[in-house]
């Protein structure tokens, strides 16, 4: 003990087995004490906290939602950090809760006949209009490929088209997960994912927009749609209350589909089209109706924001990110009703408030202000980071970048670290460095044809061109090897995650990797936080010319 003492003093990680130093310069030097901060004591109180039946699961606009942003601010202010919005630690998140419930079957006709869909077993469909009620009635069908819109790849599938008032089917994904030539290859681009082609129907003025579902390009099958259109979603407040988007945003089914187009008399092989450059949309010579009755309720939630002021770039900001939020109080399941989130994410919060108390405690303060964000509804749709990105306390140009955690390390050490949207940005550089000091690796994520770097709270930034690092845990694990960590993750997500049993452990939990992760997105920031420069986006990333445009404006 007295000789790892002695090594921490001079700034030496000590990990079992392997010395390696945490100093490459005196900017981005740690000290012992910072370093000795960020260990499995302090992260497993933080986590027991988080997680406990007290805290309700952590649900916005519950007495959960209360106790958690409290302990936040209690913590922030105990450390000696600042309120990060003005004078306080709150930053308001106004949102809107919208129940749609289809009114009757989706109805589609033509000169064939006419098609019947029936809600959650067909087809799902959902508004963001807070009203009472909304209809399309003989709405023009439109097949428009995959509802793309990109430039820099060449591609157009509005093309030559007015949609204004139409109902236009696209399929899921993007080229490229049919053709490596295309796009990105099996590496999902932003283009592929919903939420986007709901964005790009809206620009262009449709009624409504239904996606295809196929399970493999999507990464999930339709029972997920089916479950998340069968609740009341939270969105965002909005100026003119979601008039903006279209009527109806939804899904149809694989076979709703193959019916859709045996009644236009078109084939299905119209699909097979589309995955290929120069592709023209069709008319399907349909027309949909649907009503959909509202019920809406509006609500504040809250983001908790912690500043360390930097001294000679005070006004530049390195984020550290983490959504506090869970799922409540819900369905029980074997007697247990409530839905703590002990992984996901009180390992996340918890690693964000003890990477704040070790920068506070370091003995020379970093130049740039290091901004702490816990972002409220994650799982309602990523919104809390949404509306801090589209309402920034710091200003964009002077963000240099973000670190997100969700989702930490619960079993072992490992040899790897993964970074989910390895290739993007400049961040994978700063990893791998901080990796390399610990002896380790980073790895891509398995899947990136799940489009997994669009699903965490580091995609707002990275949306408004904020070069964004999203890890997750390495599955290498030292002294099981890999299938074992893959087995890990696995049985996490088919027993605990997102259900009553993301509960913390402390009799199985090990928190050698956390702390060992932790430490390293420690490093990664401190570096950053001692630089002048910004970290920049790779060429051939989507997010590039937003950062450059701004970046450039005097």
């Amino acid at each position: 003990m007295k000789a790892l003492v002695s090594l921490l003093s001079f700034g030496i990680l000590f990990l079992p087995g392997k010395f390696s130093y945490c100093q490459q310069n005196p900017k981005s030097a740690t000290d012992s004490t910072a370093i000795k901060a960020i260990n499995a004591v302090s992260l497993g109180k933080r986590i027991e906290v988080l997680a406990s039946d007290d805290f309700m699961g952590r649900k916005p606009f519950t007495a959960g939602e209360t106790k958690t942003i409290n302990y936040l601010q209690q913590q922030f202010k105990q450390m000696g950090l600042k309120p990060g919005n003005g004078n306080s630690y709150f930053q308001d998140v106004p949102m809107v809760d919208i129940a749609s419930k289809a009114a009757g079957p989706l109805l589609i006709k033509g000169k064939n006949g006419t098609l019947s869909l029936n809600t959650l077993e067909d087809f799902v469909a959902t508004t963001r209009h807070v009203q009472n009620q909304v209809q399309v009635s003989n709405s023009e069908m439109i097949f428009a490929g995959f509802g793309i819109v990109a430039p820099e790849y060449n591609w157009n599938d509005y093309a030559g088209l007015n949609v204004k008032g139409k109902t236009v089917v696209v399929m899921v994904n993007d080229p490229g997960f049919y053709d490596s030539k295309l796009f990105k290859g099996k590496n999902m681009t932003y283009y592929g994912r919903w939420t986007y082609k709901y964005e790009e129907a809206a620009r262009q003025g449709a009624a409504a927009l239904l996606i295809i579902h196929d399970t493999a390009p999507a990464s999930y099958p339709w029972t997920v749609v089916r479950n998340s259109g069968s609740k009341s979603k939270l969105y965002l407040q909005t100026a003119d209350n979601g008039k903006s988007r279209a009527l109806l945003e939804g899904w149809l089914t694989q076979e709703s589909t193959k019916k859709l187009f045996k009644l236009a008399g078109i084939s299905e092989e119209v699909m097979e089209s589309a995955k290929k450059r120069g592709f023209k949309a069709v008319n399907l010579g349909l027309d949909a109706s649907l009503t959909l009755n509202i019920t809406t309720k509006k609500s504040t939630s809250h983001n908790v924001v912690a500043v360390l002021p930097g001294t000679k770039l005070a006004n530049e900001y390195l984020v550290y990110s983490a959504h506090w939020d869970h799922f409540g109080i819900g369905e029980a399941v074997k007697g247990d009703s409530i839905y703590n989130g002990a992984v996901d994410n009180a390992t996340g919060t918890a690693g964000l408030l003890t990477l704040a108390e070790a920068f506070s405690k370091l003995k020379t303060r970093p130049e740039r202000s290091i901004l702490f964000l816990s972002v409220t509804s994650e799982e309602q749709g990523l919104l809390g980071s949404e509306y801090y990105t589209t309402h920034p306390i710091v200003p964009l140009k002077q963000t240099v970048a973000d670190i997100n955690m969700d989702v930490l390390n619960t079993y072992s050490r490992t040899k790897d670290l993964v970074v989910v949207g390895f290739g993007q940005s400049e961040m994978d550089e700063y990893a791998k460095r901080s990796a390399a000091k610990q002896g380790r690796i980073i790895t891509p994520e398995p899947d990136p044809s799940g489009g997994w770097y669009y699903r965490s709270d580091h995609f707002n930034f990275a949306k408004v061109g904020v070069p964004s690092l999203y890890p997750e845990a390495g599955v290498d694990a030292i002294g099981h090897g890999e299938a074992w960590g893959k087995a890990k993750a696995a049985d996490y997500t088919k027993n605990r995650y997102h259900s009553p049993f993301d509960e913390y452990d402390p009799k199985t939990w090990v928190f050698s990797g956390m702390v060992e992760d932790v430490r390293l997105l420690f490093d990664v920031g401190n570096t950053l936080a001692n630089e002048a420069v910004f970290p920049k986006w790779k060429t051939g990333s989507e997010f590039k010319a937003v950062r450059e445009k701004y970046r450039s404006a005097k």
